[in-house]
Order: structure tokens, then C-alpha cells, then sequence
């Protein structure tokens, strides 16, 4: 997309926008989805494929295919593939495409929101405080509200931590980079403190225990009634930003532009800001802390498509579905049978990523 405006560092970290320039020949927009597509769907046939019960890749399919409907395959398998695939995998791969998702599509409305390309839930401190809030509910166990308990206990802290940020990164009615990565990590490094003290002084080994999955970030034990519900909600809240792409684009422009426009810019950001906060809620309630998807992704995508909200939206989703499918698979085989938290792979990958950035953004 020709014209449209990024974000940049000036001297002294203020960030400025400036007109992007013309951009490289791409691949035509159509091809990019029906790519990140195929990745998406290969990955998920090795992530089911793959354990300690291996699975040829047909099998997997012809088990697919048999339940949508019997004359479609053959039951050529035993009883007890069949629970492996339906039963354990199958939730656990579809769990971790909503997530990746649902994180990479948060991360981008962050950078457009708060007009910051380091900008990443884990960096702002949003997963920590939705951390703190699924901790705070699975020490104290009040079921209020039944399944919907731990989500909104997570949304909640996800929602205070970044009106926390902001408003610590925004003085003067400016916000500039430095202020806004080092408000982020300082909030983050508190919570994941709070989160751990919860944890260490719980009189309950189990919750202990339970609590510590979501300190590293880990998508063991996924069972089809933990699925519908973060699914649901990045399903919902995808489709929510998409509608408001335009808005979003404006933002890129800055906040004189998009209020000159008639965008009432703080109305929009706060409702932003309630809306992402409640996808990382219900993404964090049942993954824990995934940190740097967020980060990575929307800058891959940009680079594919452009940074059009319109189409950056559905690619960014599809991209960090396959990517976050890809990592969990890597956790649950490199030390085979041992598993990483795939919080930890993540971090392995995006530390880097992010450091590269802060260099190359600096040096501009």
C-alpha cells in the first residue's frame, strides 16, 4: 500500500510519522493468505501428527474426515488413535492457532494504538497483569461467575496493567519510546513479582503448581471445554478490529491527523485498549504468559503486506496461528519426553528479534 504512514524514531526517542516509502514488489494479496493458509494447515497436520504415538499425516486426515462424515474414510485405525487425534492433539493444536492469533493481532492494534513499533503485550505488561489476575483466582479460588471466573479475573488485570503503562509513558501529552518499553518492563517485572509471591506463599501445593504453568506459559492438558472460549473471544475480537481498520489506519498518521479527520482519538483508544485487554485476558487465563509473538509477527506481516489494517489483519492472524503451532510442536519434541514451556521458545526467539529492532531503530 503507497501513502501509507509509519511510525519512526526522532532524536532524542520521540516518535515521529513520516511517510512510508514506495514499497518493494510484493506478492499479490490473495497468494500471501492461501500461503500463510497452507502453513497454517501443515503445521497443524504435523502438530497432530506428531508424539509419542506417531501418525502418519493421512491418517490424520482420514481420521478428520471420518468424523465430519463416515463416508469420507474408511476406519482403518484403531479406537485408540482415534481418542489421541480427537481427544488430546486436535484441541491442543486448534488452542494454540487461537492464541497465536489472538496474541499477533493484539500486538499490531498495540503499535497502531500507542504509535510504537516495539509495542507487545508481554513488553507492556498486559500478559503480566492478566497473569496475576488467573493466579490470584486459581489461589483464591472464588467461582463467581463459573467458566467465565478465570477469564475476567485475567482481563481484569490485563485492562489495569495497560491503563498503568500508558498513562506512566505519557507525559507532558507526549509518549515517547524509551519512556513507554521501560514503563512496560518495570510494570511487568512488579506483577511477575506479585504473581510469584502468590505463588511461593499458597498453602496449596496443587494450585502452587497450577499457577506456575501460567508463569511460563504452557498449552499441557488442553481439553476441548478450555478451547471455546478464548477461541470465541479472538474470533469475536478479530473481527471487531477488522471493523475498525480505517480508524486504525488514521492513527498511524498521528493523533492531530486522525482528530482533524473526526476520529475522537481518545474514545477510540480507550476502547481499544478494553477490547485487547480482554482477548489477552481470556488468551492468557489458558496459555499463561507467551511473551514476543506480538512483537515478531507484525512485523513479518508488514513486510508481506504492507501496513494496511485491512490486510494486515487477517494475514497477521493467520501468521502467528502457524508460527505459535510451530513453536509448541518444537516444545513438545526437542526433548522428547520432556517438555519446554513454549513460553520459554518464544522468549528465545523474540529477545533477539527484539534487541535487532532497538538497534535498527535507534540507528535511524
Amino acid at each position: 500500500m503507497t501513502g501509507v504512514a509509519e511510525p519512526r524514531l526522532s532524536e532524542g526517542g520521540t516518535t515521529r510519522v513520516t511517510a512510508a516509502p514506495h514499497p518493494r514488489a510484493r506478492l499479490p494479496y490473495p497468494l500471501v493468505l492461501a500461503l500463510l493458509g497452507a502453513l497454517v494447515l501443515v503445521a497443524a497436520t504435523a502438530g497432530i501428527a506428531a508424539g509419542s504415538v506417531r501418525i502418519s499425516p493421512g491418517q490424520v486426515w482420514g481420521i478428520l474426515l471420518h468424523q465430519v462424515h463416515p463416508a469420507l474414510a474408511d476406519p482403518v485405525w484403531s479406537p485408540v488413535r482415534e481418542t489421541i487425534v480427537m481427544d488430546v492433539r486436535l484441541p491442543r493444536v486448534l488452542l494454540c492457532a487461537a492464541v497465536g492469533a489472538g496474541l499477533s493481532v493484539c500486538g499490531m492494534v498495540l503499535q497502531a494504538v500507542v504509535r510504537n513499533p516495539l509495542a507487545d503485550p508481554m513488553l507492556l505488561g498486559v500478559s503480566s497483569g492478566a497473569m496475576v489476575g488467573a493466579v490470584l483466582l486459581v489461589v483464591f479460588p472464588v467461582a463467581w461467575f463459573g467458566l467465565f471466573s478465570l477469564p475476567l479475573a485475567a482481563f481484569g488485570g490485563a485492562l489495569l496493567a495497560l491503563v498503568l503503562v500508558y498513562f506512566l509513558a505519557r507525559s507532558g501529552g507526549r509518549m515517547t519510546t524509551v519512556r513507554l518499553v521501560l514503563a512496560g518492563v518495570a510494570t511487568a517485572e512488579v506483577l511477575t513479582a506479585v504473581a510469584s509471591y502468590l505463588v511461593i506463599t499458597s498453602d496449596d501445593p496443587r494450585a502452587a503448581e497450577s499457577a506456575l504453568r501460567w508463569m511460563l506459559g504452557g498449552l499441557a492438558g488442553t481439553t476441548w471445554t478450555l478451547l471455546w472460549i478464548p477461541a470465541a473471544v479472538v474470533l469475536a475480537g478479530t473481527a471487531a478490529l477488522l471493523g475498525l481498520s480505517r480508524p486504525l489506519n488514521l492513527l498511524l498518521a498521528g493523533e492531530e491527523a486522525a482528530a482533524a479527520l473526526g476520529l475522537d482519538v481518545h474514545r477510540f483508544r480507550a476502547a481499544l485498549f478494553v477490547l485487547v485487554a480482554l482477548m489477552i485476558g481470556a488468551i492468557v487465563a489458558v496459555s499463561g504468559s507467551i511473551g514476543f509473538v506480538g512483537l515478531i509477527m507484525p512485523h513479518a506481516v508488514r513486510l508481506l503486506v504492507g501496513a494496511d489494517h485491512r490486510r494486515a489483519l487477517p494475514a497477521a492472524a493467520l501468521l502467528g496461528a502457524g508460527f505459535l503451532i510451530v513453536a509448541d510442536l518444537a516444545a513438545r519434541t526437542l526433548i522428547s519426553p520432556e517438555e519446554i514451556p513454549v513460553g520459554i521458545l518464544t522468549a528465545l526467539v523474540g529477545g533477539p528479534f527484539f534487541l535487532f529492532l532497538m538497534r535498527r531503530r535507534a540507528a535511524r
